[in-house]
């Protein structure tokens, strides 16, 4: 193509770009101001809709008049309890969980049950793709510019290979989201069709590396730790800061950890500072996404086909416990997720806590999994305050962490028991004594329980154990989920992770 014209074509995809994010933002903002009644609105038309289905039947749907009779009327769940209708779905029958039959099942990692197989249908779709979307237009219309679709984009994600199950495809999330990428974006995207189909982490990202290496790369996206190894990659090859090889790569997309203490070493590997847009993505629904990069806080789907419920977290294992629409939460709170959509969820839990910063508009920042927490001693410490304490300790020290991992010692050779933290640091403090004593009064300022713990001498202060280079990449590969959509627990309150470690503790 001639460079006038490629630089015209340029031209009219940023203006149609300027007017989309315009559109999209008056939209957004106007949806925001109504996001009670919109949810309850949803939970109507879900009810509705899915009244005549196998699930709507077994639960009383057409009796269902308001939120107090949907509560009482569907339990909440999660993927083990809901499995035998999934499994009547996966097995092709229709008219479920929702009408028809599902267009994907997105396959993710299961517990007792194995592989778990979210379905995804032709309404639910949207969701997935339309967000993402619209987080880019809202950036798009808060630089004034869309500078960024003029280069490449990269989004490093699971392969993109699908199979069929009964007639449905099936593939991870990220994989079945690729196939939907819109056309006036596949040409600026990378890594290619080819290598996005690579399984093996490590070949796939070499590739990756020769494919971007000589590219005009403006907007990176992917969890923070594979990111981090795609950039330690890119400056062994070259021996070049990342924002030195890429001069307009001004836009870092990420999502699924706390980004914390992640960040100063992924901008110390950049070299200078871009703007960093947060995702909350899950199979089960895209839930909310930041609006505006220099403020915190991640704006609620609530018109996108997902009617949310929120359960307090200490009243998360009662046998009854309080379920809240988006009228009822309180900011400060930390709630787990509850989520009812028209991709056929219903009292799903979907495992994650979240604290609303804001209700005008309703803004929540993600605090951890219900699931992931230590509470041995009845202290229920979260992700967010380990995180936090952590990233916090690290500036102060002026050190930096690679990735990490918190499980309780409950019956240690000698003493009392602790918090056994397992740390990979690029730069390690130069006292980790003292980095330790202020690590735990940190935890201690965030958590009064904790500070209860240690005090009352119950809970001795918490120990470092550090971990050899690539030690977690190296424990993530013996368990064949290193890269792609994969995570390491930041929190147990068992010891299961924390002594499979042992192999990649430094000596000492």
């Amino acid at each position: 193509m001639e460079p006038f014209y490629f630089e015209a074509l340029m031209s009219i995809k940023t203006a149609i770009a300027k007017f989309l994010a315009k559109r999209t933002r008056k939209k957004l903002t106007a949806e925001a101001l109504n996001g009670v009644e919109l949810q309850l609105q949803c939970m109507q038309n879900l009810i509705s809709t899915a009244r005549d289905t196998d699930f709507g039947k077994d639960h009383g749907f057409g009796t269902i008049q308001g939120h107090e009779d949907f509560a009482k009327q569907i339990p909440i769940r999660d993927y083990e309890a809901l499995k035998a209708y999934v499994d009547r779905v996966v097995d092709g029958d229709q008219d479920v969980l929702w009408p028809g039959q599902p267009i994907y099942f997105a396959k993710t990692s299961g517990t007792t049950s194995g592989a778990k197989f979210i379905p995804i249908t032709k309404d639910s779709i949207s969701n997935h793709i339309n967000s993402a979307r619209n987080m880019l237009l809202c950036y798009v219309h808060q630089k004034g510019n869309a500078d960024f679709l003029n280069g490449k984009l990269i989004f490093l994600q699971g392969s993109p290979e699908l199979k069929k199950q009964k007639g449905v495809h099936l593939g991870r999330l990220s994989g079945i989201v690729a196939h939907h990428v819109p056309g006036y974006l596949q040409r600026n995207r990378l890594p290619s069709m080819e290598t996005n189909c690579i399984d093996d982490w490590e070949q796939k990202l070499d590739a990756v590396i020769d494919e971007t290496l000589d590219e005009d790369m403006t907007l990176i996206s992917g969890i923070p730790p594979w990111v981090q190894m795609y950039f330690d990659r890119l400056t062994e090859k070259t021996g070049k800061k990342v924002g030195e090889l890429f001069p307009n790569f001004n836009l870092m997309v990420h999502g699924g950890v706390n980004f914390a203490p992640y960040k100063s070493k992924l901008i110390e590997s950049i070299g200078r500072e871009v703007d960093i847009l947060e995702t909350y993505p899950a199979s089960e629904g895209f839930i909310a996404f930041q609006d505006n990069y220099e403020e915190e806080g991640l704006l609620l789907n609530v018109n996108s086909g997902i009617f949310f419920e929120f359960i307090p977290v200490a009243d998360y294992h009662n046998e009854k416990p309080r379920r809240l629409h988006l009228g009822q939460v309180e900011v400060g709170e930390n709630y787990a997720v509850i989520i009812n959509s028209n991709a056929g969820l219903w009292g799903y839990s979907i495992g994650d806590t979240v604290k609303f910063i804001s209700k005008a508009p309703y803004k929540l920042v993600v605090t951890g999994r219900i699931k992931h927490f230590i509470s041995a001693f009845g202290e229920h410490v979260i992700a967010q305050e380990v995180a936090d304490s952590l990233a916090n300790t690290a500036l102060r020290y002026q050190s930096t962490v690679l990735e990490f991992t918190v499980a309780p010692q409950v019956n240690p050779e000698e003493g009392l028991p602790y918090h056994e933290w397992f740390i990979e640091f690029d730069q390690p403090p130069t006292n980790m004594s003292a980095f330790a004593k202020d690590l735990d009064t940190a935890l201690c300022q965030k958590n009064s329980y904790y500070d209860d713990l240690i005090s009352g001498s119950i809970l001795r202060p918490l120990i470092i154990r550090e971990m050899q280079p690539k030690g977690f990449q190296e424990y993530m590969k013996s368990k064949g989920k290193l890269g792609g959509q994969n995570k390491v627990p930041k929190l147990s309150n068992n010891r299961e992770m924390a002594d499979d470690l042992s192999p990649w503790l430094k000596p000492g």
